[in-house]
């Protein structure tokens, strides 16, 4: 705790200190005082507008309803403007904004801990166990967002219950940071994918971004002996390695630490499941989703020939959501498959079925109803 910066704030005269904690890596705001159950959200909305972060001190339930108005203010300021625009690389960026926006306004709601994650305020769960899991010992008072904090209990929930994985028949147990398997559409188009005759049991593939190792342990179950999984982020290795374990797949499935491709032999699969959407990830979480530039996606392409067997196949799950907001065309998207010295033989499509491709409400209803999700076999040429 010692390496997070402290911030200071005054209640009836006198100062209080805390470290500031920020698993986004946000900045500590450079104003804080102190609000409570008298604070209007109109009060606490300007104020936070205005930058400052506001320590909570009433009622803990009180303190989400705050948030909840206070995030019912934002969204009817930038409801006409996104309602109003067709979809567009411009409507995307601005809804990317706005977004941005909002979770920085909302962050300024903050709640500060006692040692051992414990929170001094009337109706306040028991939050140590979910807290712990991702920060680690505390013995000295913090202060966190409220989001942030709400976040960490969905996500220990999550880690608690598992999530059903249909095509696994199991659970997988997503890790705080790392991206759950929610849709599954993805998931279900490697499970249904047939092997190439060259595929047998002595066959070894590598699972690129494995994440929590959902891809890695499908593959094993279908009968590869040997799977490598890698990811750059060791909140993912650690979840991987933990749901691997689980599901009693040690024996074949190997996840190691690394950007991209494993010092390895070359090998007869390479299966990837990269971030769909070329934009700059606003959290680490979102570098499951957001790829600046195509960065990953290129880099993945240009790089896995070296890594392939001369008769092996990439396995490469893609989505279309990006062409549909203008951020990427189709013709750019086959071009990076060509200059990889790669062409496509087969491809398999999805159609998502989440709660969003339903939700009119949504600025970018139109595209997530549109897109497809497809598993693109390839070569070398």
């Amino acid at each position: 705790m010692n390496d997070y910066p402290v911030i200071v704030w005054h209640e009836c005269n006198q100062e209080h200190t805390a470290r500031w904690r920020s698993e986004k890596g946000l900045l500590p705001p450079k104003r804080v005082e102190s609000i409570d159950d008298r604070t209007t959200a109109d009060t606490a909305y300007r104020l936070a507008c205005e930058g400052s972060g506001l320590v909570w001190r009433g009622d803990f339930q009180n303190a989400r309803q705050l948030l909840n108005a206070i995030a019912k203010r934002i969204d009817k300021r930038f409801a006409s403007k996104l309602s109003t625009t067709a979809i567009s690389r411009e409507a995307f960026n601005l809804y990317r904004q706005t977004q941005s926006q909002r979770a920085r306004t909302l962050d300024k709601l903050l709640i500060a801990f006692e040692a051992n994650h414990r929170i001094p305020l009337r109706r306040a769960p028991d939050v140590h166990l979910a807290c712990e899991k991702v920060y680690g010992v505390s013995n000295e008072p913090y202060v966190t967002s409220l989001r942030e904090l709400l976040g960490l209990i969905g996500a220990y929930e999550w880690y608690r219950k598992g999530i059903d994985v249909a095509a696994l028949g199991a659970k997988i147990y997503p890790h705080y940071g790392v991206f759950a398997p929610i849709r599954q559409e993805y998931i279900q188009l490697l499970a249904e994918t047939p092997f190439s005759s060259g595929i047998t049991a002595y066959t070894t593939a590598f699972d690129i971004g494995t994440g929590t190792g959902v891809l890695a342990a499908l593959l094993a179950q279908r009968g590869i002996q040997h799977v490598i999984g890698t990811d750059q982020d060791p909140r993912a290795v650690d979840c991987a390695r933990d749901n691997i374990a689980r599901l009693g797949l040690q024996h074949q499935v190997q996840i190691i630490q690394c950007n991209l491709f494993p010092l390895a032999d070359p090998v007869d699969l390479i299966v990837c499941n990269p971030p769909w959407i070329p934009a700059r990830p606003s959290s680490p979480l979102e570098r499951a989703i957001y790829d600046p530039d195509n960065q990953m996606l290129r880099s993945f392409l240009t790089g896995v020939s070296q890594y392939l067997k001369p008769n092996g196949e990439i396995w490469l799950i893609m989505s279309n959501f990006a062409e549909h907001l203008g951020l990427r065309t189709h013709e750019q998207w086959l071009s990076f498959i060509a200059s990889a010295g790669l062409r496509v033989v087969d491809k398999r499509d999805a159609k998502p079925h989440h709660s969003r491709t339903s939700d009119t409400s949504d600025p970018l209803h139109a595209a997530r109803k549109a897109e497809v999700v497809s598993l693109w076999r390839m070569n070398r040429v």
